[in-house]
Parts: structure tokens; C-alpha cells; sequence
């Protein structure tokens, strides 16, 4: 029997030599197809320039369906569906520009300077005053919260490398007498 070529995009296969693959590459079928595949790639504001740029089908609006599918070179796309899309493109848009979710403090010295004297302040009128060792525990509590927060964002993340792991509880086992190099 000879060679077969299936061609991804139609989703079918054919005796391959140069007449019959050239014949189906060429095909209206086989370009729709194609077309098709990658439309499936394109992003929200690539699709929703194109469906502006378009008028609205009318057979599409007075029956809920065309004939042409989505072959149709008008617009299927309601306001409702123009709405949604352009919520998803200012969604990936904010997430682009802040990827990890949150928005960072900006804090400055004189910030930190002031949030810390109103707690002295609070604290002295209550007569509960701390000590200087209590309040750096309390600072350093503070950061090993942001650090544990970025530490889960960052195992939440499928297939780290070894060198992003968190060591193993009770550390790594070193051998007195491995030799290194």
C-alpha cells in the first residue's frame, strides 16, 4: 500500500505523493481548516479588533444562526459578547502589568518612621511599652509573612527546579566525608 499523509488542521489522511499533497495543501478545505487551527491562538484583542472593524450579520441576527458559520464575513458577536471580551482583554492586560496579583507597597523611610511612632505612641498610652528586641521580633515576623506568602505563590508553580525548592524538613544530610570537586 504506500505512504499515507494525514494532514493536523482537516483531520484526515491520503495516498502521499506530490500531485495529491500539493492538490490538498492548496484546497479551500484544507485553508479554511488551517485558518481555523490558529484563530484558536489569537488573542482577545486581536479578535475584538477584527469583530469591530466588521458589521453585524443580519441573517445571524434575525434567525440566531448563518449559514456561513464562521466562514461569514460579518460580525456573529453581540454587545453582550463585545462587552465580555473587552472585560477579558483589561483583565490580561492588568495581570500583564502586575503578574503576581497584588499590588506592591510603595513605602517609603518617613512612612515606616510614622506608622512606627503611632504604635510607640498606642502602645505607651495603653502602658503595654514594648522593648526595642520585642519590636524587631514583631518587624521580623512582619517580613517572614511577606516571605512566606511569595514562598507559597511560588510553590504553587508546577515543576520548579531543584535549585527553587524549599530544603527538606531538617535540612539538607551532608556527608563528613564527601569530596567536593
Amino acid at each position: 500500500m504506500g505512504k499515507r499523509y494525514f494532514c493536523d488542521y482537516c483531520d484526515r489522511s491520503f495516498q502521499d505523493n506530490m500531485h495529491n499533497r500539493k492538490k490538498h495543501l492548496n484546497g479551500v478545505q484544507h485553508h479554511r481548516a488551517k485558518k481555523a487551527w490558529f484563530d484558536n491562538f489569537r488573542d482577545s484583542a486581536a479578535i475584538l479588533h477584527d469583530e469591530l472593524e466588521k458589521k453585524p450579520c443580519r441573517k445571524f441576527l434575525q434567525r440566531g444562526f448563518c449559514d456561513f458559520g464562521p466562514n461569514c464575513r460579518f460580525s456573529h458577536m453581540s454587545e453582550v459578547d463585545l462587552s465580555h471580551l473587552r472585560r477579558q482583554i483589561e483583565g490580561e492586560k492588568q495581570r500583564r502589568e502586575n503578574p503576581g496579583g497584588r499590588v506592591p507597597p510603595e513605602r517609603s523611610v518617613d512612612e515606616w518612621l510614622s506608622r512606627r511612632e503611632k504604635k510607640k505612641t498606642a502602645l505607651a498610652a495603653k502602658g503595654d511599652v514594648k522593648t526595642e528586641e520585642e519590636e524587631e521580633e514583631e518587624e521580623e515576623e512582619e517580613e517572614d509573612q511577606v516571605e512566606r506568602g511569595v514562598r507559597q505563590r511560588l510553590l504553587s508553580i508546577p515543576d520548579l527546579p531543584p535549585s527553587l525548592l524549599p530544603p527538606p524538613p531538617g535540612g539538607w544530610k551532608v556527608n563528613a566525608n564527601t569530596e567536593w570537586g
